[in-house]
């Protein structure tokens, strides 16, 4: 056996990381993609966001720029397990029941969202955007397969959001294994590209201040300077940095019902 356990961990546990992380992508994009082809074939077809339509070549660099992202993410999560059997990080088969359980992992998306705002805002610095976030704003027109189409050095600073939760908070296996089930649907669903959210998402009190899909889709589209958030929108509101057009596009992708051809939407730049 290696004496660097990580690499002992990694050549005895690495292939059922990378399938399971993987697994996890697959299924998620493969699920919003087909939720958006059964939108295109129906009278949500004018959900659409952009007007622009993403292609082939757009999935296939996002497919395997995300293939490299899990292989960040594998060798990360050797680590992790080398750092949970130091006991240095703390995660356990164990749970603080139900009630406690989902009250960490709200906590724990809480934290996310928090996470992401700032980590996401500080790689769009002028001398931090082409090394850690350009990869993932080539998709412009984004599509499921986009959720993990990072750049190495974004991909390493993504998961480190992992190994510092478990630092300080005593976290449930099964807590981790929602939270990340959660993460990655919820990734793939901000770039579907169609408006996945009901008509009345952005008007009710109870669930405004959850991102819809077109709140992302204006990240990508829409100047790159704005919706940082991941699953909420309060981080935004509060920094001043949520899209002027945000409830307006959002408006126009769920009343338009008109063909995909013919509807206004968002141009990139907007």
């Amino acid at each position: 056996m290696p004496a660097f356990p990580p690499l002992a961990i990694l050549l005895d546990k690495g292939a059922s990381i990378y399938a399971f992380d993987f697994g996890r992508y697959f299924v998620a994009a493969t699920l919003i993609s087909a939720v958006v082809w059964a939108m295109r074939r129906s009278r949500y077809a004018g959900r659409r966001i952009q007007t622009r339509e993403a292609g082939n070549p757009d999935r296939r660099r996002e497919f395997v720029h995300s293939l490299r992202t899990i292989a960040v993410y594998t060798l990360v999560s050797c680590f992790i397990v080398w750092g949970v059997q130091l006991g240095v990080l703390h995660r356990f088969q164990g749970s603080y029941g139900l009630a406690g359980d989902l009250l960490l992992l709200a906590v724990l998306i809480l934290a996310h969202d928090t996470y992401f705002y700032w980590v996401h805002r500080a790689m769009h610095h002028p001398r931090l955007f082409r090394l850690f976030h350009r990869t993932h704003h080539r998709s412009i027109t984004p599509t499921p397969w986009a959720a993990y189409s990072f750049a190495v050095p974004e991909a390493f600073v993504m998961i480190a959001f992992v190994p510092l939760w478990l630092a300080v908070v005593p976290t449930p296996v099964r807590v981790t294994l929602t939270w990340m089930i959660f993460q990655i649907l919820r990734n793939a669903m901000g770039h579907a590209g169609f408006e996945l959210h009901p008509r009345w998402w952005l008007a009710s009190p109870l669930t405004r201040w959850i991102t819809a899909t077109t709140h992302h889709d204006l990240h990508h589209s829409g100047g790159f300077n704005s919706n940082y958030g991941l699953y909420f929108t309060w981080w935004d509101k509060w920094m001043g940095t949520e899209h002027p057009r945000y409830a307006e596009t959002f408006a126009r992708a769920v009343a338009d019902r008109s063909s995909p051809a013919q509807k206004p939407g968002t141009a990139a730049g907007s």
